[in-house]
């Protein structure tokens, strides 16, 4: 469960084991603890249709052909990065799913900082005008 209006189920994740980098020894080479999980965005059922293009745009630079895919690797134990990967890929999903935060409104300057800004514009003037030389008219 991603959120309360998205669910994703098992069926529509693909797992995909490989072995892992890094230090680790015999462990590593010859363990495939290392974990691939791939969701297809762009044509899962489980997404309602309103929250699709924002999904998609918001996951844009991580889609391929519509498919977001998460590795695992930091774990020794490959039940371990399978529940890192899900994990993972339920936080990405809640944060492109979040509704955007609503508009700012505008705002004029209020009428003391509108004073103070021209009485601070004055003393600066001032300030350059006794640096100059006097003038010779």
């Amino acid at each position: 469960m991603v959120s309360p209006t998205l669910v994703v189920p098992a069926a529509e994740l693909h797992e995909r084991f490989s072995r892992s980098s890094g230090p680790g020894g015999q462990g590593v080479n010859t363990a495939d603890s290392r974990v691939e999980l791939s969701f297809d965005v762009l044509r899962s059922p489980s997404i309602p249709d309103h929250l699709r293009p924002r999904l998609l745009a918001r996951l844009a630079n991580r889609l391929v052909d519509g498919v977001v895919t998460i590795a695992a690797s930091e774990y020794r134990a490959q039940l371990a990065n399978r529940a890192a990967a899900r994990d993972r890929l339920a936080a990405l999903l809640r944060q492109a799913a979040a509704p955007p935060p609503p508009s700012r409104r505008d705002t004029k300057p209020s009428r003391g900082s509108r004073e103070r800004r021209l009485t601070d514009k004055k003393r600066r003037a001032r300030t350059k005008q006794s640096r100059q030389r006097p003038h010779d008219d």
